[in-house]
Order: C-alpha cells, then structure tokens, then sequence
C-alpha cells in the first residue's frame, strides 16, 4: 500500500498481530538504486517478520535491490506484478508484467541468485479484458518453473487504462474460485488470497481453500482485526486490548518524537483502532487535529486514550 505501510503502520499492526507477516509498501528500484535507501529500508526489529515488496522490471536491478534488502535484514523479497496506477505502468512494472511472463521469471531469477531469503510474487488475476483461469495460471507455472513458491494473488483483473487505482480495487469483479483453482493446481505452492476480504468469517472459509490470507485497507481501517485474527489463529495468544495497544505506541511515540520524527508520521496510522467502538470519532478527531499536533507531543496519545476511557495510561518511561 504505497504511502501507506512504512515503518510507523508496520510498528502499528505488530502491536496488533504478534504473528502476522507485514510487507513495506511497494519501493520501486530507481527509489533505491538512485535515492536515499536508509529512508527507504529501515524499519524497527520489532516488525519482523518483515517482507520488502520492490517495483521494477529489469533483472539485474531487481538483484541489486533485494540485497540490499536482505543485507538490511528483511525476511522476504517480493516482486509486486499487481499495482494498476498508470505511473507505475509508465515505468513498465506492476500489473502489465503479467503480460510478459518470461521477463518476469527472469526478474524473480535474478533476485533468488542473489538472496538466500524467499522471493514471492504478489499479482492479480488478469489484466484488461483478459478472463480467462488459463491467463493467470500460465502465469504462475512459468514462475513455479524456476522454484517461486509463494503467491500473492488480488483475486480481480487490472484494467490499466480507464480505472484509477481505488476503481481497480472495487470495480473488476472478484473471482475468488480462480485462486482456489491455483490451489488445487500447484498444490506446492504457498497461495495467499488477497483482495474484498473484509471479516473474521471471511478469513475462515479462504483459510480451507488456500493457505493464508492477506489483509490491505481492511486492516489499515479496522486494524483491531488484526488482533482478533491473530488471537483466533494462533490457537492460545490473547489478544491485546486497544488500551495496551495504544499505551505500546504512546511509549514508541515518545521515543520517535525525540529522534525527531512528526508525531502526525504515527498517529495518522492509528485512527481506526477505535473503529466501530463508542467515542470512535473522540479518538480520530484528537488524532488527526493539527492544532493539537503542532505541539509534537506523544502525550496526545495519552489524553485521547483517557478521552476515550476516562482513566489514565501508565507513567511514561
């Protein structure tokens, strides 16, 4: 989720999902390769299991990048073949890679040369007018063929002209049976279902199709989901209330701020964590108020969180 999962909402949903594996948004190659990767690929210890998700279409490039990925520690490379926007198009990698198969097993050849942790590939199901199984399936056995083990699939088609990239998550139809298909045709392969799943029963019926599930905005909106699954899934893990999730990034707040990081950069990932809940807007509203974040101060964390249970949170450290 570009601008969406840094370091501070990955920090965020660790709190949440002790178990889950989270994934950087997509940085593209020229990103790293001509900008300033310690912005880029820094993140907390606490997030692993962490996977970076890079952008681009040139092997040797890619090879570049997913080492200085797992030189900085992350435990899982993965290609993105599924953004629709049209600049990434311009770029000639995301979604139109799936029309060229070859060049993309040459891509995730490279970067398994290149790295000892695994390298994935997150897709769709087509693109354009293309609805045919046999599309994507084809797809997936080139990259089976070289020793890819791990896919990603956003279960609708990219329309990479005409549909702007919040369209191309709503509007092409989900075809959830086709990645069930994938399943059942590479029964080696790690298939992770992506796309519309939105609930705890949701989670539950594709967990008896394919192998794991992958959360985007649904989690980023409603991230207390996050805990709930995490806690239903791991069998004997409680899940942390809202209250010591927000004292956990209170206190990582506090230690950002002094290094200096905008306060803002962290709470505007944490507003839905009341989502559904009495007071929801009491907590979104202290947390997004500029007035209030002009003073850069974590211990607003601390006076919405009284705010919404009148009581205090532990003393800071």
């Amino acid at each position: 989720m570009m601008d969406w999962s840094d370091r501070h909402c990955r920090y965020f949903f660790r709190q949440l999902a002790p178990g889950a594996l989270v994934y950087t948004e997509m940085i593209t190659t020229g990103a790293l390769i001509h900008g300033d990767v310690a912005r880029h690929l820094d993140f907390n210890n606490e997030e692993h299991p962490v996977a970076l998700q890079l952008g681009g279409s040139e092997p040797d490039d890619l090879a570049v990048c997913a080492r200085l990925g797992q030189n900085r520690g992350y435990d899982e490379i993965n290609l993105n073949c599924g953004c629709p926007s049209e600049r990434v198009q311009k770029g000639a990698f995301g979604a139109c890679l799936m029309a060229e198969p070859r060049l993309v097993a040459n891509c995730v050849k490279a970067m398994q040369d290149a790295v000892s942790v695994p390298v994935t590939v997150k897709h769709r199901l087509g693109i354009d007018s293309i609805e045919e199984y046999d599309f994507v399936r084809r797809f997936v056995e080139t990259l089976a063929a070289i020793g890819c083990r791990t896919f990603i699939v956003h279960a609708r088609n990219a329309v990479l002209k005409g549909l702007s990239p919040k369209d191309n998550r709503q509007i092409p139809p989900l075809k959830y049976d086709y990645v069930y298909r994938l399943k059942r045709d590479f029964p080696e392969c790690n298939v992770v279902i992506n796309g519309g799943i939105d609930t705890v029963a949701d989670v539950q019926t594709h967990l008896e199709r394919v192998d794991a599930v992958m959360l985007g905005r649904s989690a980023y909106h409603d991230p207390y989901l996050l805990a709930i699954l995490d806690s239903l899934l791991s069998g004997n893990r409680l899940a942390a209330s809202r209250r010591e999730v927000a004292d956990k990034m209170w206190r990582y707040a506090a230690r950002e701020v002094a290094r200096g990081t905008p306060l803002r950069a962290i709470t505007r990932h944490m507003l839905g964590l009341y989502h559904g809940q009495p007071r929801a807007k009491v907590w979104r509203k202290m947390l997004s108020d500029s007035a209030l974040l002009a003073d850069n101060d974590a211990d607003l964390i601390v006076k919405a969180q009284q705010q919404m249970e009148r009581g205090p949170l532990a003393t800071a450290v």
